[in-house]
């Protein structure tokens, strides 16, 4: 088997790559931040096109032009029934969010459809931890010392560890979901644990468990190269003691990192649902029928659509 193996294997340490690798006065960020529903301004008064990006996605939203009002009705009618998760005729804000939400992350799950057929050797639908460790690590685990420098079997048990956080029911296999949570696991709620306790094992260069100053600017800044240290490496380090070491014993513990890479952010997809139900739920009952939402299509998609019609077809997933 060729050896792509390496590459499903290096996204979960890609952190560690990119910092390895990047220039030495560049800033590392561990910070995961959600990404702005659209680029344009939220501005109902003017136009709808934040809210159509918003609710099919900016580069899907592009392509909803030159269609008719019509067609676009007919299109969004489509979009609707995939929204209503448990089919009661109504679109609920949380449904409505949990949409715009798998809207606006459709690049991680074309990513995962892409590599699903890599690992499911069986072709059962499933993706047990065997699969994915036979097709990540291969034959490279017969080599205790390899000379690209790798650990194989330590990475490997993080992954299993990984894996098994994102096997939500525990039958050892992972469904779409599931290894979409193990692939990208900072997407995810349940995952968070997981997230924080690798990235402290990444930083922890002491093993004691907690993230220190010097841990902490070593990890963002590569002091290889002689030279004056540029002025964000002294921010960060105030950063470091006024923020991110919250209870001022000198080093962050697991509570504090978290805080620091995966900060609550102000959820803007909840805001989003919240506005389309205000605007379009005409006897006010609180959800949204499928005759509510196509009244308002301009909202939704307006005279503009996307591909995103026959994206349903091509891509169950939405």
């Amino acid at each position: 088997m060729m050896k792509m193996e390496i590459r499903p294997l290096l996204m979960c340490f890609a952190l560690c790559v990119v910092y390895a690798t990047s220039k030495p006065t560049e800033k590392k960020d561990r910070v995961h931040h959600d990404t702005p529903l659209s680029s344009k301004e939220h501005d109902d008064g003017g136009n709808f096109d934040y809210d159509h990006d918003a609710f099919l996605g900016e580069d899907e939203a592009k392509t909803f032009d030159d269609l008719t009002p019509e067609e676009s009705k007919k299109r969004l009618g489509k979009i609707v029934n995939k929204i209503d998760a448990d089919e009661d005729g109504f679109v609920t804000e949380a449904e409505l969010k949990a949409w715009i939400k798998k809207a606006q992350k459709k690049y991680i799950y074309d990513n995962v459809e892409r590599q699903w057929k890599d690992f499911d050797l069986n072709n059962d639908g499933m993706i047990g931890w065997d699969e994915y460790k036979n097709v990540t690590y291969g034959t490279y685990l017969d080599d205790p010392e390899p000379d690209d420098g790798y650990n194989y079997k330590q990475m490997m048990a993080r992954d299993e560890r990984r894996f098994r956080m994102a096997d939500g029911n525990e039958d050892h296999v992972a469904d779409k979901e599931e290894f979409t949570a193990f692939l990208h696991p900072e997407e995810y709620e349940h995952m968070k644990d997981i997230v924080v306790l690798e990235t402290m094992e990444d930083i922890d260069k002491n093993g004691d468990g907690f993230i220190d100053l010097e841990e902490y600017i070593g990890d963002m800044y590569n002091h290889e190269d002689e030279m004056d240290e540029p002025e964000w490496v002294a921010t960060e380090r105030e950063q470091f003691t006024e923020f991110r070491d919250k209870n001022k014993d000198g080093k962050m513990d697991k509570e504090e990192t978290m805080d620091w890479i995966l900060p609550a952010d102000y959820d803007h997809a909840e805001a989003e649902a919240k506005h389309l139900v205000y605007e379009s739920d005409s006897n006010k009952d609180g959800k949204l029928s499928k005759e509510e939402i196509l009244n308002k299509y301009d909202l939704f998609v307006g005279s503009q659509a996307t591909d995103f019609g026959e994206a349903l077809v091509r891509h169950d997933e939405f």
